[in-house]
């Protein structure tokens, strides 16, 4: 999703180290986000990997792999919201639509409502969005 080259000043000079983000999904209901930061950068790619794959949810779909109700979630300052869409395909766009691919979802409509263009919170919003849906059908407690 986004790798940066972020700079540390000490009193040799710079040091520089990079930020990776990304998201993990297995495309049949799971997603996580997640980032890492090291001095290499395919060392920062695996320590996200771990990250993503430690703060991964299970999404609760449909039969023809949709959401069953409309969902909203806000993270820091970008707010998303995703609605069921039937027949329409995937309407998405910038990170949302990486996390909404990546779980697999097909036929849904969302939209980003903030002004935030931070790609990290605004996927880091649409997998709480997708953390909030509820089954169809309640379920009974024993």
């Amino acid at each position: 999703m986004q790798i940066r080259r972020v700079t540390r000043v000490v009193s040799g000079g710079r040091r520089f180290s990079f930020s990776v983000a990304l998201v993990a999904g297995n495309r049949k209901g799971s997603v996580g986000v997640g980032i890492g930061k090291a001095a290499d950068t395919s060392l920062a790619v695996e320590k996200a990997t771990k990250n993503a794959k430690k703060n991964m949810i299970k999404v609760r779909l449909t039969n023809e792999m949709s959401i069953p109700h409309r969902v909203e979630a806000k993270e820091a300052s970008a707010c998303v919201m995703i609605m069921p869409a039937p027949g329409r395909g995937m309407v998405a766009g910038s990170s949302v639509r990486n996390v909404l691919e990546l779980a697999g979802i097909k036929n849904v409509s969302a939209k980003i409502l903030s002004g935030s263009k931070n790609k990290l919170n605004n996927a880091r919003a649409a997998v709480k969005a997708l953390d909030q849906i509820q089954t169809k059908k309640p379920a009974k407690t024993a």
